[in-house]
């Protein structure tokens, strides 16, 4: 059993490993410098995700509202899940189907300039898919956070990581990972850039 446990830590770890590849930091780096541009113009950072993604969605939007590392009171930042409330779930699933959910509340709340992080272990997601498909009609920047070959979500994307594995829960350790890499790296400049302050 201590094995069993040890393995999953291990391949957790592997990853991780694979994911500090430049190739990887890249495309990570620029996503930062989006949310930075985003946030600096008033804009904000929608995220949406299915059952854990879920989690992962709303665990990421509110560090950017409340707080993210404990000693940084700083304003908050405009972030929204766009899972919503169960009252709007279960009205969208009724009258028009839960693939609509994200692509509606996008439609509803999303402006140009903003930015949308679908997050999806699979790529293949119809509810996510169709949300990104809205934002590059809108003039929202769209970015996967993805797993497997990316799915047909990818195609959606400006721009993407896919987590070199095809384990689900590997794939979201490493998705809340360089959640909080990206998002400590996008808090400290905009403070160093006095676009928001310290409270």
């Amino acid at each position: 059993m201590e094995e069993m446990i040890k393995t999953s830590i291990i391949e957790s770890i592997d990853v991780k490993n694979k994911i500090l590849d430049q190739k990887y930091l890249k495309v990570l780096h620029e996503l930062g410098e989006r949310m930075i541009d985003c946030s600096s113009k008033g804009g904000k950072i929608m995220l949406c995700g299915n059952s854990g993604s879920a989690a992962d969605a709303q665990h990421l939007a509110a560090e950017f509202l409340v707080r993210l590392r404990p000693k940084i009171n700083r304003n908050p930042l405009p972030a929204i899940a766009l899972a919503q409330d169960t009252s709007t779930i279960t009205a969208c699933g009724n009258d028009f189907g839960f693939e609509k959910l994200f692509e509606r509340n996008l439609l509803a709340i999303g402006k140009q300039g903003d930015v949308l992080i679908c997050i999806s272990t699979s790529g293949n997601s119809e509810n996510i898919k169709l949300a990104a498909k809205a934002s590059n009609k809108n003039g929202i920047y769209c970015f996967g956070f993805l797993g497997n070959d990316g799915g047909v979500i990818k195609s959606f994307c400006d721009d993407c990581i896919i987590i070199p594995s095809n384990n689900t829960a590997r794939i979201q350790e490493a998705h809340i990972t360089i959640g909080h890499a990206v998002m400590e790296y996008v808090e400290s400049e905009l403070l160093k850039k006095n676009i928001i302050k310290l409270d």
